[in-house]
Protein backbone atom coordinates (compact mmCIF):
# COMPACT_ATOMS: atom_id res chain seq x y z
CA UNK A 1 0.00 0.00 0.00
CA UNK A 2 1.45 3.82 -0.82
CA UNK A 3 1.70 5.45 2.39
CA UNK A 4 3.61 8.64 3.56
CA UNK A 5 4.70 8.13 7.27
CA UNK A 6 8.03 9.86 8.61
CA UNK A 7 10.36 7.29 10.86
CA UNK A 8 13.26 7.34 12.73
CA UNK A 9 15.47 4.33 12.54
CA UNK A 10 15.85 3.28 16.17
CA UNK A 11 19.85 1.29 14.92
CA UNK A 12 21.57 0.61 11.84
CA UNK A 13 19.63 -1.12 9.08
CA UNK A 14 20.96 -2.86 5.91
CA UNK A 15 19.20 -1.30 2.78
CA UNK A 16 18.74 -1.87 -1.14
CA UNK A 17 19.33 1.30 -3.05
CA UNK A 18 16.49 1.28 -5.79
CA UNK A 19 16.81 1.28 -8.96
CA UNK A 20 21.04 0.92 -8.42
CA UNK A 21 20.09 -2.67 -6.56
CA UNK A 22 23.59 -1.43 -4.13
CA UNK A 23 23.50 -2.28 -0.82
CA UNK A 24 23.84 0.24 1.41
CA UNK A 25 23.60 0.83 5.30
CA UNK A 26 21.18 3.82 6.73
CA UNK A 27 22.13 4.63 9.85
CA UNK A 28 20.84 4.83 13.47
CA UNK A 29 18.75 8.17 13.65
CA UNK A 30 18.07 8.80 10.34
CA UNK A 31 14.75 10.20 9.46
CA UNK A 32 13.00 8.87 6.28
CA UNK A 33 9.75 8.72 5.13
CA UNK A 34 7.74 5.62 4.39
CA UNK A 35 6.21 5.57 0.59
CA UNK A 36 5.50 2.13 0.18
CA UNK A 37 4.63 -0.92 2.27
CA UNK A 38 3.93 -4.53 0.31
CA UNK A 39 5.12 -7.53 0.84
CA UNK A 40 6.60 -7.09 4.43
CA UNK A 41 8.69 -4.70 2.23
CA UNK A 42 9.09 -1.30 2.64
CA UNK A 43 10.07 1.72 0.76
CA UNK A 44 11.67 4.43 2.26
CA UNK A 45 13.14 8.17 1.17
CA UNK A 46 15.92 8.65 3.73
CA UNK A 47 16.64 12.51 4.63
CA UNK A 48 19.46 12.42 2.41
CA UNK A 49 16.87 12.08 -0.57
CA UNK A 50 18.13 8.40 -1.18
CA UNK A 51 15.41 5.59 -2.11
CA UNK A 52 15.52 2.54 -0.37
CA UNK A 53 13.84 -0.57 0.10
CA UNK A 54 14.45 -2.63 3.81
CA UNK A 55 12.92 -6.10 4.63
CA UNK A 56 12.75 -9.00 6.76
CA UNK A 57 14.22 -8.64 10.28
CA UNK A 58 16.12 -4.80 9.09
CA UNK A 59 12.24 -3.50 9.66
CA UNK A 60 12.12 -3.84 13.29
CA UNK A 61 14.63 -0.62 12.53
CA UNK A 62 11.81 1.40 11.64
CA UNK A 63 9.65 0.05 14.17
CA UNK A 64 7.57 -2.58 12.16
CA UNK A 65 6.70 -6.41 12.41
CA UNK A 66 8.90 -9.01 10.27
CA UNK A 67 6.15 -10.19 8.14
CA UNK A 68 5.73 -13.98 5.97
CA UNK A 69 7.14 -16.10 8.56
CA UNK A 70 4.84 -18.93 7.77
CA UNK A 71 4.95 -22.50 10.31
CA UNK A 72 4.48 -25.99 10.31
CA UNK A 73 2.74 -27.76 13.65
CA UNK A 74 5.42 -29.72 14.91
CA UNK A 75 5.49 -33.17 13.00
CA UNK A 76 3.24 -31.72 10.56
CA UNK A 77 3.04 -33.08 6.64
CA UNK A 78 2.14 -30.17 4.49
CA UNK A 79 0.37 -32.14 1.50
CA UNK A 80 2.05 -31.44 -2.13
CA UNK A 81 -0.65 -29.55 -3.09
CA UNK A 82 -0.97 -27.95 -0.11
CA UNK A 83 2.49 -26.68 0.09
CA UNK A 84 2.65 -25.45 -3.93
CA UNK A 85 -0.28 -23.19 -3.07
CA UNK A 86 1.97 -22.15 0.09
CA UNK A 87 4.68 -21.27 -2.34
CA UNK A 88 2.38 -19.57 -4.65
CA UNK A 89 0.88 -17.57 -1.96
CA UNK A 90 4.39 -16.44 -0.64
CA UNK A 91 5.41 -15.47 -4.28
CA UNK A 92 2.16 -13.30 -4.08
CA UNK A 93 4.20 -11.38 -0.72
CA UNK A 94 6.78 -9.83 -3.10
CA UNK A 95 6.72 -6.90 -4.85
CA UNK A 96 8.40 -4.81 -7.09
CA UNK A 97 9.87 -1.90 -5.11
CA UNK A 98 8.61 1.08 -7.62
CA UNK A 99 5.36 -1.00 -8.26
CA UNK A 100 2.65 -1.55 -6.16
CA UNK A 101 1.44 -4.92 -7.69
CA UNK A 102 2.97 -8.44 -6.68
CA UNK A 103 5.22 -10.38 -9.02
CA UNK A 104 2.83 -12.81 -9.95
CA UNK A 105 -0.27 -10.47 -10.72
CA UNK A 106 2.71 -8.45 -12.50
CA UNK A 107 3.29 -12.00 -14.72
CA UNK A 108 6.71 -11.78 -14.14
CA UNK A 109 6.65 -15.48 -12.89
CA UNK A 110 6.89 -18.20 -16.03
CA UNK A 111 7.56 -21.25 -13.60
CA UNK A 112 7.17 -22.37 -10.06
CA UNK A 113 8.12 -26.16 -10.16
CA UNK A 114 8.01 -28.60 -7.18
CA UNK A 115 10.66 -31.69 -7.23
CA UNK A 116 11.11 -34.19 -4.44
CA UNK A 117 14.13 -33.93 -2.24
CA UNK A 118 15.06 -36.03 0.71
CA UNK A 119 11.18 -36.15 2.19
CA UNK A 120 11.62 -32.13 1.46
CA UNK A 121 10.94 -29.92 -1.77
CA UNK A 122 13.01 -28.01 -4.04
CA UNK A 123 11.67 -25.41 -5.52
CA UNK A 124 12.21 -24.25 -8.89
CA UNK A 125 11.33 -20.76 -10.30
CA UNK A 126 11.94 -18.61 -13.33
CA UNK A 127 11.04 -15.21 -13.39
CA UNK A 128 11.83 -12.18 -15.07
CA UNK A 129 12.25 -8.39 -14.38
CA UNK A 130 9.45 -5.34 -16.27
CA UNK A 131 12.83 -3.96 -17.38
CA UNK A 132 15.79 -6.24 -18.70
CA UNK A 133 18.32 -3.71 -17.55
CA UNK A 134 16.94 -3.65 -13.38
CA UNK A 135 19.29 -3.41 -10.96
CA UNK A 136 16.79 -4.54 -8.40
CA UNK A 137 16.73 -8.11 -10.26
CA UNK A 138 19.26 -9.99 -8.26
CA UNK A 139 17.44 -8.35 -4.86
CA UNK A 140 13.83 -9.13 -5.97
CA UNK A 141 14.89 -12.89 -6.87
CA UNK A 142 17.16 -12.96 -3.34
CA UNK A 143 13.83 -11.89 -1.91
CA UNK A 144 11.33 -14.68 -3.87
CA UNK A 145 14.30 -17.13 -2.83
CA UNK A 146 14.33 -16.17 0.88
CA UNK A 147 10.65 -16.39 0.79
CA UNK A 148 9.75 -19.42 -0.41
CA UNK A 149 13.10 -21.16 1.52
CA UNK A 150 11.04 -20.10 4.60
CA UNK A 151 8.04 -22.48 3.95
CA UNK A 152 8.16 -25.83 6.47
CA UNK A 153 8.54 -28.61 3.75
CA UNK A 154 11.03 -26.39 1.34
CA UNK A 155 14.54 -27.36 1.39
CA UNK A 156 15.74 -24.57 -1.42
CA UNK A 157 14.75 -22.75 -3.68
CA UNK A 158 16.71 -22.21 -7.22
CA UNK A 159 15.55 -18.81 -8.76
CA UNK A 160 16.31 -17.93 -12.18
CA UNK A 161 15.98 -14.84 -13.57
CA UNK A 162 15.58 -15.20 -17.68
CA UNK A 163 14.16 -12.46 -20.09
CA UNK A 164 12.57 -14.86 -22.68
CA UNK A 165 9.98 -14.37 -23.76
CA UNK A 166 10.43 -10.85 -22.96
CA UNK A 167 7.85 -9.36 -20.49
CA UNK A 168 5.18 -6.82 -21.50
CA UNK A 169 1.81 -5.58 -20.02
CA UNK A 170 -0.22 -8.33 -21.67
CA UNK A 171 1.41 -10.74 -19.18
CA UNK A 172 -0.26 -8.65 -15.99
CA UNK A 173 -3.67 -10.30 -14.44
CA UNK A 174 -6.89 -8.25 -15.16
CA UNK A 175 -6.54 -7.30 -11.41
CA UNK A 176 -3.07 -6.10 -11.58
CA UNK A 177 -4.29 -3.68 -14.80
CA UNK A 178 -6.83 -2.24 -12.60
CA UNK A 179 -4.90 -1.40 -10.09
CA UNK A 180 -2.34 0.61 -11.74
CA UNK A 181 -5.02 2.33 -14.02
CA UNK A 182 -3.59 0.34 -17.54
CA UNK A 183 -7.36 -1.21 -17.96
CA UNK A 184 -8.73 -0.06 -21.79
Amino acid sequence: MNMREEVTLTRNAEAVMIPSGEKVLVPEGAHATITQSLGGSYTLITERGLMVRISGREVEAIGKPVENVVEAAPGEEIAPEKLEEMVWDQLKTCYDPEIPVNIVDLGLVYLCELEDSDGAKNVKIKMTLTAPGCGMGPVLASDVKSKVESLPGVKEAEVEVVFDPVWDRSMMSEAAKLQLGMYY
